[in-house]
Parts: C-alpha cells; structure tokens; sequence
C-alpha cells in the first residue's frame, strides 16, 4: 500500500461539533419571522419560553401528541453557542427534561430548516 501525500492542500485547523436543540414551528410563522433576525413562538408570550427538544426522537413525541397529522410543520435545528437568549432545560408535567428558550429564537442560530411531513400511517416523518 502506498501512501500519497499532497502539498499545497487547505488543512483542516478547527472541527467543531455542534451542539443542537430543535423546534417545532409552522412554515409560515418561521418565514414571517427571520427577515427580521428573530422569532418568538407563540408560548413565549403566553408562558415566557420557546419550547424545543433535545433530540429528534423527542420531537417527534411532540409532534405526535400536539400535532397529529398536521402539515406545514418545520424544524429548527438550533446551534447552542449561537443562541443569544438563555437556556434552561426543564422537566415537564410527566417528568421529561425539555430545553426551553427565555427570550427571542435568533435567526442565525438556527443551522438547519427541515419539513416534517406525514407519512400514509399517519405519523410524521422528518426530511432531510
């Protein structure tokens, strides 16, 4: 086996893991809101936070339970060390930990826009 070495290649001097949080929203509330830098779902009013989810498989629970069969759904995937308003991971009325948003979603800490379809089951599914 022969190793190959290439000069003058760009090296790779940082790897940066990203650590994510995901939301919920409707398509149209979240195109309303970035040209103007920043969201606030409507439980930020109503309760003082931005419900999210730690990982996908909690998502789609939530998804399940609040939204079921629902379309014009998307997901934000969130960046932590880009969010701007403070974080606080909370346990809801059945115990499980969810991260909540005190404050305004900054749009350029959201890294990803997925939609969340529904599958002929009826389930949602997420695209990539």
């Amino acid at each position: 086996m022969t190793a190959r070495i290439y000069l003058n290649q760009p090296q790779i001097t940082e790897i940066r893991f990203m650590a994510l949080i995901f939301h919920l929203t409707y398509k149209d509330a979240w195109e309303a809101a970035r040209p103007a830098g920043e969201y606030a779902a409507p439980s930020l009013a109503e309760e003082g936070f931005i419900h999210c989810s730690k990982d996908v498989p909690q998502l789609l629970k939530v998804a399940a339970r609040l939204y079921p069969g629902e379309t014009g759904l998307l997901v934000l995937d969130v960046d932590l060390e880009e969010l701007k308003s403070p974080l606080k991971n909370e346990p809801s009325r059945s115990g499980e930990i969810y991260p909540h948003i005190y404050g305004m979603l900054n749009a350029d800490a959201v890294v990803q826009e997925r939609a969340l379809e529904v599958g002929a089951d009826g389930l949602h599914f997420l695209v990539d």
